[in-house]
């Protein structure tokens, strides 16, 4: 499925674009999303413990099936919170772990960070990263109390 209605749709088509895989495990639907020359994919999960147990799997068979490759990512933006304590820390820790073992950068978001930005969509998450300057390799959980 291939969706493309976001609000910075223009601006999407007038840069440069790499390959981006998104992760959002901190709410009750595990999201993933990829975007590979400028077409974007996407799929959700249930929230749950075996989900977590087997996220890196569910990302990788979702990337297989949209035909490719952990070696194909350029970067990684994944979710920091606010939410589920459990989401986080297995999307921050397997985002960490493709960092060290792939080389491939990340960046840690939060919806809280993009300002005054309504009805976000997560395809907008790379631009908006890059416009509010959010640093690459650096993780900052939010999590719910």
């Amino acid at each position: 499925m291939i969706l493309f209605s976001s609000a910075l749709e223009l601006e999407l088509n007038n840069v440069n674009i790499m390959n981006n895989l998104i992760i959002d495990a901190a709410t009750d639907k595990i999201f993933l999303s990829v975007i590979i020359d400028k077409n974007i994919y996407t799929c959700s999960h249930e929230n749950s413990k075996s989900n977590f147990e087997k996220l890196i799997i569910l990302i990788t068979d979702f990337l297989n099936k949209n035909k490719t490759s952990f070696d194909e990512i350029d970067k990684i933006y994944v979710n920091r919170g606010p939410g589920s304590f459990a989401g986080i820390r297995n999307s921050l820790s397997i985002v960490k772990g493709l960092f060290l073992t792939q080389k491939i950068d990340y960046y840690c978001f939060s919806f809280l960070d993009f300002d005054k930005s309504t009805n976000i969509k997560y395809e907008d998450v790379p631009i908006l990263c890059d416009k509010f300057k959010i640093k690459k390799n650096l993780i900052k959980p939010l999590y719910l109390s």
